[in-house]
């Protein structure tokens, strides 16, 4: 059944999640849409230790993946921002979370200033953004989340990053993701999207004005106890 035939037939039958987008935009996350932001959830608490009133904000929120289930998390006291180039998204999350006096969203190209005030956010998440900057704007991003940041504030962002075991792992044809050979930065690799060498990232990170950065790898280089497909930084303010 085409995904349009069954958005339809979500509709009529009442089972559709109003914060769910039509499938034709999804795009493909593991699990499914829900599933998939409720696991970006449970690793923002786990590992970046989001608490229920803390004020958050997301860089390539996309059509709210995170923020869908974020609104079963957040209490009294919290917010959310999401920001995102595509027009259409922000758009669409602004007619779906209507009802959410707490959610916000923001129309604005990876990496320009956003229209919040500076140390105003506790936690910065970029999920999956990372793979499909070009380092400059890269460095601009990570530049835009720490003005944002309190003190103490954390980023989570997940990424692809070479280190020795990564680099052995595709060369071994082992790694889920098959990257090329990288210029030093990094790697290119299918659908648009490239690994960054992991110390120069945490050089960036540090160059933005994080004090720490601490790094959980990925299953995508077929490493044991991976918590997500990407390499995961938790860096602090």
């Amino acid at each position: 059944m085409k995904r349009g035939a069954q958005d339809v037939l979500a509709g009529v039958s009442g089972r559709r999640d109003p914060l769910v987008p039509p499938r034709r935009v999804q795009g493909d996350p593991p699990g499914g849409f829900a599933a998939a932001g409720d696991a970006v959830v449970n690793l923002l608490i786990s590992l970046a230790k989001l608490s229920q009133e803390e004020r958050v904000a997301e860089i390539g929120c996309g059509h709210g993946l995170v923020a869908r289930a974020l609104t079963g998390y957040l209490g009294p006291g919290a917010s959310y921002d999401g920001a995102d180039p595509d027009a259409n998204a922000i758009a669409w999350c602004e007619h779906a979370y209507e009802n959410r006096i707490d959610f916000h969203f923001h129309a604005a190209d990876d990496g320009d200033p956003l229209p919040l005030p500076d140390a105003g956010t506790d936690l910065v998440v970029l999920a999956g953004r990372l793979p499909g900057l070009d380092p400059a704007i890269a460095e601009r991003v990570l530049a835009e989340s720490r003005r944002l940041l309190a003190p103490g504030g954390r980023l989570f962002a997940t990424a692809y990053l070479l280190d020795d075991t990564a680099r052995a792992a595709i060369a071994a044809g082992q790694a889920e993701v098959p990257f090329e050979a990288s210029d030093g930065v990094r790697a290119a690799g299918p659908d648009g999207r490239h690994a960054y060498e992991e110390e120069w990232l945490l050089d960036a990170i540090a160059r933005a004005g994080f004090r720490t950065a601490g790094i959980r790898h990925g299953t995508w280089t077929a490493r044991p106890g991976g918590r997500a497909l990407e390499d995961i930084v938790v860096a602090r303010a």
